[in-house]
């Protein structure tokens, strides 16, 4: 069925809603749009699904929100896990509340318990609360930092890790074989509730993640003192961190802690902000105003479903300058294994895990306390199955774990970056630094200068549609067939391809294979030292090349990096079809 096919099968069929006709009505003259809504089904990858807003079969909507959710209870059943329930939360966003109860109401037509969160929570929250209800898989209704046209459908396992690439393949057959909406089984909300398969879950399990995360304190005694004079800016930026970022600060002995008014309370539309992304600064500019009016070093913001985390901390001069997700990964990693080993808690057989576009710094600081660093392609389910494979089993013992998009993990009470944690080991660190008259920006430029610095930069390019699609397509097999060795200037000294699982060394002409699964992500390793890495995002037509250098000073890197990305962007925006 082609894409027309498919837009008059919902514009006239008896089984969808007339808002979803209606608004399809009004664009039956533009042959475009009506292409990019139908030309494909929404793309349920590896990690669920992200889509614009909308009708149509490449939409987020209550259709396809009920395909996504059809073929997880398909999957569920078919492992006999039917009887452990899956459960649901869900974000601020426009329609998420709605997608929530339609993915319940699914699952209680399949004869499956759901446990729906009142209202919205964190997402690492559902990571926790799959493991603590001892569900057999977990879903969110977000679309994390992305602007307000957008929501998502995100997928747990029963260890409430995202799915691993087997089992996200399963789930991906199943959703794919749900060809007939009208099939789908919907329950009514009362009936569910009657028959004890809609269960509403409230301030119990609240109650169990805080508690969770008081055990990953590293110093607490320290935190009940210092805390009664700490005081930190903090936003939720319209997202679900704000109670529980709060609860949990106040809990552990914060008596000061300064909300941003204008951005406390949930909004659809972001209001205040042109996109509620903590790794943006602009995203800080009110914040910033009140940590100014205040007097305050530290500010903290959460994404809308709050588990990613920016930090801004003023300088020696008084400005305030924004971290990035591999500063801040590397003051946590420094702080928890130094304040480790000096209280004798730090274990022999310690790891912590990164991922391969995480700076490599964090390997330099985990050597120098003997913990074993282990690497990762992008996406925390990967750092999730370290600590299934080797915490749970025994054989090590997880201390941390980051991605430079501004995700951490602290402790194994859930398996997912987690914003609400995060808050409170960044309000832990800053305590003990002030206390030894220190603000966190000195303690990273301590850092610098004992181990290098180093520098990391992002370039993101977004192409629209189908031909955008096609482009970051035809980009990524231009660089596998041609296989420069240089960029620019810069030489390549071995290029890593993940998705061939091939490490090709230009120097010694040695092939050798990958032990990471499969993706499509090229890494290339310069012969100064320094690196990039290109990937296409696995939910949007969107592609991102990492940089990262070092040098002796911050100029010799800062100068670095410019050279590298010049080389690298003369190559890559050409295959872009770019100017």
């Amino acid at each position: 069925m082609d894409y027309r096919q498919q837009y008059e099968l919902w514009l006239n069929g008896t089984g969808f809603d007339k808002g979803t006709r209606d608004e399809l009505r009004s664009i039956s003259g533009n042959e475009k749009e009506i292409e990019d809504r139908f030309y494909r089904d929404l793309e349920f990858g590896t990690g669920g699904m992200r889509g614009l807003i909308g009708a149509g079969t490449n939409r987020m909507n209550r259709y396809t929100v009920r395909k996504a959710s059809q073929g997880l209870a398909n999957y569920v059943i078919r492992q006999g896990m039917a009887a452990k329930g899956v459960a649901i939360a869900f974000d601020p966003r426009n329609q998420s509340p709605e997608f929530a109860e339609e993915t319940a109401l699914v699952m209680a037509g399949n004869g499956i318990r759901a446990f729906l969160f009142e209202s919205l929570r964190p997402t690492p929250e559902l990571s926790f609360a799959v493991r603590h209800l001892g569900c057999a898989a977990g879903v969110v209704i977000t679309a994390s930092h992305n602007p307000k046209e957008y929501n998502g459908y995100k997928v747990y396992r029963q260890d409430g890790c995202q799915l691993p690439l087997k089992e996200s393949d399963e789930v991906i057959s199943e959703v794919n074989a749900v060809t007939d909406l009208s099939t789908i089984p919907v329950m009514n909300r009362k009936q569910a509730l009657d028959e004890d398969l809609l269960a509403i879950v409230g301030p119990e399990v609240d109650d169990a993640y805080m508690a969770a995360l008081k055990k990953v304190l590293v110093n607490p005694e320290m935190v009940r003192e210092e805390g009664k004079t700490g005081r930190i800016v903090y936003t939720p930026l319209h997202g679900t961190g704000n109670l529980l970022v709060r609860r949990i600060l106040r809990e552990i002995g914060f008596e000061q802690v300064l909300i941003v008014p204008e951005q406390e309370l949930p909004d659809a539309a972001f209001s205040t902000v042109k996109s509620p992304n903590p790794e943006e600064r602009a995203a800080f500019t009110l914040a910033i105003a009140l940590a100014e009016k205040e007097d305050v070093d530290v500010i903290l913001g959460t994404d809308p479903d709050a588990d990613r985390i920016g930090v801004v901390v003023r300088n020696s001069a008084g400005d305030y300058v924004t971290l990035t997700g591999n500063q801040t990964g590397c003051l946590l990693l420094e702080y928890i294994l130094s304040q480790k080993q000096a209280r004798g808690t730090l274990p022999a057989n310690a790891f912590a895990v990164k991922t391969i576009v995480t700076t490599e710094l964090s390997r330099k600081i985990a050597a120098r306390y003997g913990v074993e660093l282990i690497e990762v392609l992008t996406g925390f389910k990967f750092i999730g199955e370290q600590i299934r494979e080797l915490d749970d089993t025994g054989l090590k013992q997880y201390q941390f774990g980051y991605e430079e998009s501004y995700g951490y993990l602290a402790g194994t009470h859930a398996r997912d970056k987690d914003a609400v944690v995060s808050a409170m080991l960044i309000a832990e660190m800053y305590l003990h630094f002030r206390k030894l008259g220190k603000t966190l920006n000195d303690v990273l430029q301590d850092i610098y200068g004992q181990y290098g610095h180093t520098i990391e930069a992002i370039d993101s390019f977004t192409l629209r549609g189908k031909e955008g699609l096609e482009s970051i397509d035809r980009a990524m097999e231009s660089l596998r067939d041609g296989a420069p060795q240089a960029f620019g200037m810069h030489a390549v000294a071995a290029c890593r391809d993940y998705q061939g699982q091939v490490s090709v060394n230009y120097v010694t002409g040695s092939v050798n294979g990958l032990l990471l699964p499969q993706s499509n992500v090229l890494y290339y390793e310069m012969l100064s030292g320094d690196w990039f890495c290109i990937r296409p995002s696995g939910t949007e037509p969107k592609i991102k090349v990492y940089y990262g250098v070092s040098g002796k000073t911050e100029e010799d890197a800062t100068k670095a990096l410019s050279d590298l990305r010049t080389g690298v962007l003369e190559v890559i925006k050409p295959l872009l079809a770019m100017d």
